[in-house]
């Protein structure tokens, strides 16, 4: 299987500080790979890092062959990127605010128009999308930003807390569209707290902790390693 993204020796320090050291992994086409861990493991950074908003200090990540750090407008133009904390402009309608975005990533109208059917797909807000998004529902603005990542079809979607502060229906709904997405062709790098989310929507996991990544392997794999239940008693285990 073709790997998307390939991370080799990969490590991010802030003064003296090392937050990633060295890690290792690679993301294949179609797959959903999580990055899990602690807070302050690295998960955050790594994910900076493959969006090319940080450099790296030492290694490498390549998405199909490109260097993050030395090619980043390449790379921008086959990934996207929601993190954890994102806003958009309560002033702006849904629907002007996801054209606008279109407008941005492409310069072609059938392009833009495309992006937008996708999107209206994904956010499915319907008629409120004509209202003005300071009206939207934390959960409601979550998936208004979600459309806007994936409605470009990107090669890679980095997803850091897709479904925080979701209530029950809505953090399903973007399970299933992140799923869907993924079956289309989209590879996705996660990361989450939450680990039932991440076992349901995983095809491998990564458990980062200081810098380190310590266990790579399938769900199922990983559970049976450690002779778990779930993957909060294996994450319990490997971050003590």
């Amino acid at each position: 299987m073709t790997n998307v993204l390939e991370v080799s020796g990969l490590r991010k320090s802030y003064g003296k500080h090392e937050a990633v050291k060295g890690i290792d992994f690679a993301v294949a086409e179609n797959e959903i790979f999580a990055l899990i861990g602690p807070n302050g493991a690295g998960k955050t950074t790594t994910l900076r890092i493959v969006a090319t908003i940080l450099q790296p200090s030492g290694g490498s990540a390549r998405l199909d062959g490109v260097d993050v750090a030395s090619d980043p407008a390449t790379v921008r133009e086959r990934i996207a990127y929601l993190p954890e904390e994102a806003g958009a402009y309560k002033n702006m309608t849904g629907e002007d605010y996801l054209r606008f975005m279109a407008r941005i990533y492409f310069g072609e109208k059938p392009r833009q128009d495309e992006a937008l059917k996708i999107a209206r797909e994904v956010c499915a807000l319907r008629e409120r999308l004509t209202d003005k998004l300071g009206t939207y529902s934390k959960g409601m603005t979550r998936k208004l930003l979600l459309a806007r990542t994936i409605m470009t079809r990107p090669r890679l979607a980095i997803l850091d807390e897709p479904t925080s502060g979701l209530d029950v229906l809505n953090a399903l709904e973007v399970r299933a569209t992140i799923k869907e997405f993924s079956r289309r062709g989209m590879s996705v790098l996660l990361s989450s707290h939450n680990m039932l989310e991440i076992e349901y929507l995983s095809d491998r996991v990564a458990i980062i902790h200081k810098g380190v990544i310590h266990e790579v392997g399938t769900p199922s794999a990983l559970k049976q390693r450690y002779g778990a239940a779930n993957l909060e008693e294996v994450f319990a285990q490997v971050a003590r």
